[in-house]
């Protein structure tokens, strides 16, 4: 789940629980909309910690070019 649709389901959640005051028959809209608010910010929580991770870190790509029998040699280095 990305930030978009985590935020998206955040918006939802509070438009069920604040905003709307209509009553249907088997459901409560504002539980509807305190759940999607929840999955909402464990998403936004979740996808924070999986992607937002190397830029915290300080991961960096190191790229290093020689030659080597008049041939170009490219290593590529990924450090976390």
């Amino acid at each position: 789940m990305g930030i978009g649709i985590s935020v998206f389901l955040l918006a939802i959640g509070a438009i069920l629980a604040f905003a709307v005051n209509v009553t249907v028959s088997g459901i409560d809209l504002a539980t509807v909309g305190v759940i999607l608010m929840i999955v909402g910010a464990i998403g936004l929580v979740t996808t924070m910690a999986i992607f937002g991770r190397s830029g915290i870190s300080g991961r960096r790509t190191v790229v290093t070019d020689s030659v080597a029998d008049d041939r170009p040699v490219v290593s590529r280095t990924i450090e976390y």
